[in-house]
Parts: C-alpha cells; structure tokens; sequence
C-alpha cells in the first residue's frame, strides 16, 4: 500500500497548519489554518498547492486560526466537502472565523486608506483575505463528531478523535488507512496539551501508530508550574499597581483569556492581589467564555468543583466584559490601575492594538505576554526588545515594562511531548516534527532521537513522504 503526506503548512515555521493526506482515492486535508508570520502572509493569497475542490474532507484539529482560519477562503476557492470536528471546536469556530473576517475587512479598509493617503501600495491586495459573508458561508460544511467515535471517510479510511487537551474541544487525530488486508495508522497531534493545567482534561495517551505528525512549537525547552505563575503574575500585578500603570495582557481569546481569569481569581480569593477592575476586552473571548459553560462534560474535576460550589472564575468581583469600541476606548480615560485582557495574542489585529498605543510608551504601565510570539509579529518584536514599534501607521517608544510569563503556554513543553510519545508501546516507523521554528524542531528531534533511538526528521514547506 502507499500513502502520500503532504506538509503544506506549519512545516519549518509555527502557523498555517496544512497537513495533506493521499490513499486509496482519496484527499483528506488535517487542519486548515492561515499563515500569521509576517514572512509567511503571502501563502494565504498564494493558489492552494492542489485544487480544493478536489480535497473530501477537513479535519480540524481545534479551532486556533493557524489551525482552521483558513477555511472561509477554502470554501470559496472551490472546497465542497464536510470539515469534521469536536462540537465544543465546532461552536469555537465559527466565533473565530467570523472575528477573523470582521478584522480582515477592516484591516483592508484601514490599509486602503493609508496607502491612498500614503500614495503608495502593500505587499498584498487592498482586499479581505475573506468577507464575514464567507466566513457564514463555511459553516454548513462544520460537522460535530464526538471524541473516540470512529468516523469513516470512505474507501478504507477512517478518523477518531482524542481529547488533546489543549483547548477547548481540541483533538488528537487517529486516521486509520486500509488497503489490500493491511492497514496502517497516522496520528496528528495537533496542539497538544499540558497535564495538571487548569479547567481542563489531561491529553490523552495513545498506545500505538506506524506514523506520527507532532507538534513541536517548545520542544527545546521546560515549563513553569502553576505555583510559579501565580507567584510571578502576583509580582507584576502588585509592582505595576503600585506605580500606578496599567497592566496590559495581549491575550488568545481561546483558553488563555480563561486562564488568565482563573488564576486572577485564585489569587484575588487567597488575598494575595489588590481588588482591580479587570476588563475582558475581546467581544470574542466574552462569546467563548459562554461557550465554556455549555460544555461541562470536558472540564478537569478541580473546575467541576469549583463550578458546583458557585466558584467560577468566569464571574468575580471587578470584572467587566467589555463589548462595544466606545466601551473600550472608554477604558483608556480611567485613572488608576486596571487590568485590560484584549485580543491578538500576538498583537496582530485586534483591540489590543489601541491599549498598546495607550500604554507602551508609559513607564509606570506593563504589557504582560502569556503566549508564544511567532517571528515576524508584532508581540515578537515587543518581546525581543525593540525600542521602537509601529502601531496603527505611527511609529511609538517602548518605555512600559515588558514581560513574559511563560508557564501559560497551552502547548505540551519537551518533556510533556516526551511524555506523550512514550505512551506509544511499539516505536512508529517514523515520526514527523511540526510546528516549530526550525532550531527547536530540529533540537527536539535530536531530543526523542536520543532517548528512543526513533526515526524523526523535520519535513520542509511542500515535502511530499512516501509511507509504504
């Protein structure tokens, strides 16, 4: 038999993730998420290396937009199959995708604009990479499956999905490929997971596979502790209100704004931290943290404890969930110290743009990442020092502090990928590392090579495996 995988994204590079899967007849495309470096935009307006039209499924592995934000153009270039996916990922998606749309189109507008005014043009059309009428487009081909319910694709192929205990609703996917009598299993990690994190289930353990696609975005290094992060989000919220700033968190609407809360919570419940307004200011972190009331059934025990006896963290003394833009431009007038949780993680569009504009140029404030800053983006170039940032058109001196939290990473560290993999009882034939910048794939690989003596290799954009 012979199976053709595809690594059309994510491969050397830690977004747009784009794995393509070939057998019997048949195309299934894992995940299908838009490029969010700025060295790698151009691969979202780039034609799709095969023609979607010919792809027969999606699987998507959660609902992160460098998993699934590329779907609305998908569908519009020609996709026409189902795109298959856990309810919890399902309901997530289609706040993501409608977000994402919405700041497409104003992005192209604002752009359009300054390039008039400008007189010049960018590296890419004035337009939407897609509209939100494309967005609600793609979601009659979302299809819910339930986590470890077999799911036949036809023609020898099928999928199930493990809880991967990344964010809400995200999976694991076991494809399982049959042909002449033998048969042979692929497993996608997607993101995967940390265990003893807050709110939800651990990863789940796989036993056996002959190939594995793993996620390796920090597979050089070690996590801190949830002790660790109470202590240090303790110290920057004391020592920020204490001159009198701001704290600015740019923040994922997805599991790390929840975090965020959880642990503000713990904190503001033991004392520890001085009572603060705190504003969720992210009308899609607002939606998605009513989405995580509707599904119970995927907390941890500690969250279903702390739920039965009416202790969430979604609903504390302080917090105010910010809708409006006048809401949220309101913010920047008040005085005194205030927590603001905005969106993108990664500084790329969003409201946290304007808090930024209002505050990094502040001393007395600080601007608090909790997630991975990808090259080429703004939260990068914050995070790597930059004296200068540009914002909106206009160019700001960095004066507020600036510091990272690394511990609230959703993604497994080198010894949870470990972990995971070790849960296999027979070595794979082989085992792809993805989602990484190069020097980490390439040191983890070097990692599991040496404690398993397993075959890994890092595949390159476009590398095309031949699995037998």
């Amino acid at each position: 038999m012979q199976i053709k995988l595809s690594f059309l994204g994510a491969a050397q590079n830690i977004t747009g993730s784009r794995h393509l899967v070939e057998a019997n007849g048949l195309r299934v495309l894992i995940d299908c998420g838009l490029y969010q470096e700025r060295q790698y935009r151009k691969r979202n307006w780039d034609p799709f290396p095969v023609p979607p039209e010919s792809i027969d499924a999606v699987l998507l592995t959660h609902a992160h937009l460098d998993h699934s934000g590329f779907l609305p153009r998908f569908v519009r270039e020609g996709f026409q199959g189902p795109a298959y996916c856990t309810a919890a990922t399902m309901d997530i998606v289609q706040v993501m995708l409608m977000d994402s749309a919405r700041i497409q189109e104003e992005d192209a507008e604002f752009k359009k604009k300054r390039h008039e005014r400008e007189k010049r043009t960018g590296p890419y059309p004035e337009v939407p990479l897609y509209t939100t009428e494309d967005a609600r487009a793609c979601f009659p081909r979302l299809s819910p499956i339930d986590y470890r319910t077999p799911l036949s694709l036809g023609k020898g192929m099928n999928a199930t999905f493990h809880d991967a205990g990344h964010v809400l609703g995200s999976s694991i996917v076991e494809l399982r490929i049959s042909q002449k009598g033998a048969a042979r299993k692929i497993l996608f990690s997607g993101d995967l997971g940390r265990w003893n994190k807050p709110i939800l289930k651990d990863p789940v353990l796989m036993e056996d596979a002959d190939y594995v696609v793993t996620e390796s975005t920090y597979g050089d290094r070690l996590h801190e502790g949830s002790d660790t992060i109470k202590s240090e989000l303790e110290e920057v919220i004391k020592s920020t209100v204490r001159a009198g700033g701001n704290i600015v968190i740019p923040s994922f609407a997805l599991e790390r704004a929840q975090e965020i809360l959880y642990y503000f919570n713990q904190l503001l419940v033991a004392g520890r931290v001085p009572n603060l307004t705190v504003f969720l200011d992210s009308p899609m972190a607002i939606n998605i943290t009513g989405i995580f009331r509707h599904h119970p059934d995927l907390f941890d025990r500690e969250m279903v404890r702390l739920l039965r006896t009416n202790r969430s963290p979604f609903d504390f003394p302080g917090l105010t969930m910010v809708t409006s833009s006048e809401e949220s431009k309101a913010i920047n007038r008040i005085p005194g110290s205030v927590m603001i949780i905005a969106g993108s993680g990664m500084c790329t569009g969003g409201r946290i743009k304007h808090h930024l504009v209002t505050n990094i140029s502040r001393s007395e404030s600080t601007i608090l990442f909790i997630g991975y800053q990808a090259v080429g983006t703004l939260g990068r170039q914050i995070i790597d020092g930059a004296k200068e940032i540009r914002i909106l058109g206009q160019t700001y001196p960095v004066k507020a502090r600036i510091t990272q939290i690394q511990g609230f990473s959703g993604h497994a560290d080198r010894d949870g990928l470990y972990r995971w993999l070790s849960g296999l009882r027979v070595p794979p034939r082989h085992t792809f590392a993805v989602h990484s910048e190069p020097e980490t794939a390439f040191s983890f690989a070097d990692f599991l090579n040496e404690n398993t003596g397993w075959k890994i290799s890092v595949p390159e954009y476009r590398e095309e495996a031949v699995l037998d």
